[in-house]
C-alpha cells in the first residue's frame, strides 16, 4: 500500500492557537483543543490552511478580518447590524429560535508555515471562506551566540 505524501511536515498543536477576544484576559490555546464558541471548520490542503465560517443572515460588509502579524482575527458586531429587536417590541413571536446571530472577536495565531500576507477571503452562501497559502520558504533562523 503506497502513502500520498501531500504535506512537507506535520502540523503541531501548537501551528494554529486559538483565542476569544471577548475573554481578553485568556491566552491562546491550540485550536485541536479549544471551545470555540462560534461554527467553523479548519482544514489543510495542499492548497494551504482553510478557514470556514458559518455566517447565517450576514453579508460580507457585517464581518470583519484582520491580519496583524501572526495574528488572523475575524469579528461582527451584532449591534452596529441589528436595529431594534421586533421580539422586544411584541411584534414578533418565536415558535422555535435555533439561528445564533450572535457577535464574533475569534483570532488564530498561524504558524510561518502558511502565508497570511497572500491570504484571501470570500463569502459564499452564507460561508465566509478564508484562504491561506502554504509560505514558498520557511527557513529556520539561526541566531548567532554572542
Amino acid at each position: 500500500m503506497t502513502h500520498l505524501k501531500l504535506f512537507e511536515r506535520e502540523l503541531t498543536p501548537f501551528d494554529i492557537l486559538f483565542k476569544n477576544f471577548f475573554e481578553s484576559n485568556s491566552p491562546f490555546f491550540p485550536a485541536v483543543e479549544a471551545k470555540i464558541p462560534h461554527p467553523i471548520d479548519i482544514y489543510e490542503n495542499k492548497d494551504g490552511l482553510h478557514f470556514e465560517v458559518a455566517c447565517t443572515g450576514l453579508n460580507k460588509e457585517d464581518l470583519e478580518i484582520g491580519i496583524e502579524g501572526d495574528i488572523l482575527k475575524i469579528s461582527y458586531d451584532k449591534s452596529k447590524t441589528e436595529g431594534i429587536d421586533t421580539e422586544d417590541l411584541g411584534l414578533v413571536r418565536y415558535i422555535h429560535r435555533g439561528i445564533a446571530k450572535r457577535s464574533i472577536n475569534i483570532g488564530y495565531k498561524i504558524s510561518s508555515q502558511f502565508d497570511l500576507s497572500q491570504s484571501e477571503a470570500k463569502m459564499e452562501n452564507g460561508l465566509l471562506k478564508i484562504s491561506i497559502p502554504h509560505s514558498k520558504e520557511t527557513k529556520t533562523k539561526l541566531l548567532e551566540i554572542k
